[in-house]
């Protein structure tokens, strides 16, 4: 693209940017009183459209369909998106692989995909076709299906495919010329490491799973995490207060919810500089995963009202905002 589409691009999201939820719009929906009224919240705001009604997940879709529709009448490069979709991409290898081995137990929990949506998934698993996904996934998937087919360990097959997934995205966020793609991809890779490490400390894990699990990555020495993570709880905070990471020792120290949100604010912190970026992709990119974030703070607010979760409870959970 050249800077004047760029420039047009950039007017565009200037003015989407305007509709994101704000930190203030999040704190009403956190004491409204039930998943009725944050819905209706939301739907003030323009979410949904005609065809959802009232179902949340079907509003939430619905946002995300928007979301996409945008950033292609952008005609920002599709393979962005299939870089910041490769989480999305390798969840669908997941439950293809667990499909095909129980066709009676159908997950749906298939994300949309141009490419590799559920029917395509179960059928290029089931004819064992490797070759027609893409070269980044293809050894992951084969030795997935293999330890499924030959031990059924559901959760070494998870492992698998998500270290894939953690390997393929660190790797594409080097070669990207976006140097916020390179560190959005970074830091997400050193975060969700961090996540694998705290639950392998707090379930027991070995060492040898650790290796399996972490990813490197440039920010994080996960050869040490292993080792710290398989030793105590407690080695693994030191090595975070002593390697950078201080805040998110911190918020380990008090609770798992704090924790989830210290990972998740980290991430737009990285996105938010990009608000000042007139003349490249950046601005779109920001903009798609703000919008990424907020549905999924809205998935959470929606969900816990659903089960009645007291405000203090929801306000542990609630993220930063980028608008």
């Amino acid at each position: 693209m050249s800077d004047l589409e760029f420039a047009y691009a950039v007017a565009r999201i200037r003015v989407r940017e305007k509709s994101l939820l704000s930190d203030t719009d999040i704190s009403q929906m956190v004491g409204l009183k039930d998943q009725k009224s944050v819905l209706s919240f939301l739907m003030d705001k323009g979410w949904g459209d005609p065809d959802t009604g009232s179902d949340p997940e079907a509003v939430l879709m619905a946002e995300e369909e928007k979301t996409l529709q945008l950033m292609k009448e952008l005609k920002i490069d599709p393979a962005i998106f299939d870089l910041l979709s490769y989480p999305q991409l390798y969840h669908n290898l997941k439950a293809g692989i667990k499909e095909v081995m129980d066709p009676d137990i159908n997950e749906r929990a298939f994300y949309d995909h141009d490419r590799y949506g559920r029917d395509a998934m179960v059928r290029i698993l089931s004819e064992k076709d490797y070759a027609a996904l893409p070269d980044h996934m293809r050894a992951a998937a084969e030795r997935a299906y293999e330890i499924m087919l030959k031990t059924h360990d559901g959760q070494m097959c998870d492992v698998i495919v998500d270290r894939a997934c953690l390997d393929a995205m660190e790797a594409a966020g080097q070669k990207s010329k976006s140097p916020l793609l390179r560190d959005y991809e970074e830091s997400t890779v050193a975060v969700t490491d961090i996540k694998i490490a705290v639950r392998a400390v707090r379930t027991g894990k070995s060492l040898d799973f650790l290796k399996e699990a972490l990813a490197p990555c440039r920010s994080l020495d996960v050869r040490q995490i292993a080792y710290a993570a398989a030793e105590s709880e407690e080695t693994l905070l030191t090595y975070l207060e002593d390697h950078g990471m201080k805040e998110a020792a911190e918020a380990l120290k008090e609770s798992s919810s704090a924790f989830e949100r210290w990972c998740d604010n980290r991430l737009i912190e990285t996105i938010r500089p990009e608000r000042t970026n007139p003349f490249s992709a950046g601005p779109v990119i920001a903009y798609y995963l703000a919008r990424q974030n907020e549905i999924k703070m809205a998935r959470i607010i929606l969900t816990a009202k659903a089960n009645d979760f007291s405000e203090d409870v929801i306000q542990e959970r609630v993220r930063k905002m980028y608008g």
